[in-house]
């Protein structure tokens, strides 16, 4: 089972606390959604639930605490893409999404046949195939961005976190690489948590949102019960109207106000 528990979850840097007592559970093949304005604390969630940051609480999947998992196994159980990815320099784009599928050789540490082919689809699907044999240092940001998604998905986890994984790219890459996110929920059973500032976009492809003020929970639900007028209002400060789209998926629109400035 790939279903994750988030128990009374408290994390920070230094003396700082970030986050208070953060609870959540994501079934397996679940998409949970973590918004909030700047600074509520989403990115520090996910590297806490990814054990890169100590903190105090438990996160389980499948009913087992992280911690007691070895680190093969850990990246078995749980791919983590970063905001900002960290690129090795001198690998291609290839080489440095096949690293993904480190987790699953055998003992030679040689990978066979059906990595490649896992490696060469997930390339074509985030429109990377012209790019696959140029340095990681030649690309642009959006084209870094995929590359270090695409070795993420590789890595075919059970529960994945993706923080703000659609930063930089135009919005058809960032529909296709959501799309290939969804197909992998669908076909392999992954659980899926993302940080996303768009909210449009987070009510389309999440189940349920998460939404982070002041380092706490302060709504969680489905889309249509989080994103209201009253909530945007009260913790994103913000004037919106909130439509229905033609999926029946909330749309966030901004009214623009009253007064303009000299």
């Amino acid at each position: 089972m790939n279903d994750l528990r988030i128990r009374d979850l408290t994390a920070g840097y230094r003396r700082r606390t970030v986050l208070s007592e953060i609870s959540a559970h994501v079934p397996g093949g679940g998409w949970l959604g973590i918004i909030g304005p700047n600074g509520s604390g989403k990115s520090t969630l996910l590297k806490a639930v990814a054990g890169l940051l100590r903190h105090e609480g438990t996160v389980l999947i499948g009913g087992r605490p992280l911690h007691d998992a070895g680190r093969r196994e850990r990246a078995r159980l749980l791919g983590y893409a970063p905001q900002i990815p960290q690129l090795p320099p001198g690998l291609t784009v290839t080489d440095y999404v096949l690293l993904g599928r480190t987790p699953h050789l055998g003992p030679l540490g040689r990978e066979g046949q059906a990595d490649r082919e896992v490696v060469e689809r997930i390339v074509e699907r985030l429109d990377l195939t012209r790019l696959a044999a140029r340095p990681l240092t030649e690309l642009s940001g959006g084209e870094r961005q995929r590359a270090a998604l695409g070795r993420a998905l590789a890595q075919r986890a059970g529960v994945l976190l993706l923080d703000e994984p659609t930063t930089g790219l135009d919005i058809g890459h960032a529909q296709a690489l959501l799309d290939l996110v969804d197909e992998l929920r669908r076909e392999l059973g992954t659980t899926v948590v993302t940080t996303l500032h768009d909210l449009t976009i987070s009510a389309q492809y999440a189940e349920d949102l998460l939404l982070l003020a002041d380092g706490r929970v302060a709504a969680h639900g489905t889309p249509a019960d989080v994103l209201t007028p009253d909530v945007l209002t009260v913790h994103y400060d913000a004037r919106v109207a909130v439509l229905t789209g033609p999926d029946g998926c909330p749309v966030i629109a901004p009214v623009r106000g009253s007064g303009r400035s000299a």
